[in-house]
């Protein structure tokens, strides 16, 4: 709850990443692994602050084509494979 406050409410990028260095200060008890992730990728995460934007739908997009090439085991050509890709993506 407080973490999303933090990303909802920070007016401005230095603010966000002071706010979100203290929250992980005072969550490394509980969540431990999750903080040491979180600051190893501390600057990257910190760029939310300024666009507002995630990279959410590009993991969706590279999910899906992974799914894709999974059911299209055995295609005999790439040709088939980018086929099948541009008619599921691009619907």
């Amino acid at each position: 709850e407080e973490l999303r406050d933090i990303y909802e409410t920070s007016p401005t990028v230095k603010i966000g990443f002071k706010r979100l260095k203290s929250w992980l200060n005072s969550a490394r008890i509980i969540f431990g692994k999750a903080v040491h992730s979180i600051e190893n990728y501390l600057v990257e995460i910190s760029h939310y602050f300024v666009s507002k934007t995630t990279s959410g739908v590009m993991e969706g997009i590279n999910n899906r084509i992974k799914l894709i090439i999974r059911q299209s085991y055995g295609f005999k050509s790439f040709e088939s494979l980018r086929e099948k890709l541009l008619a599921c993506l691009f619907k």
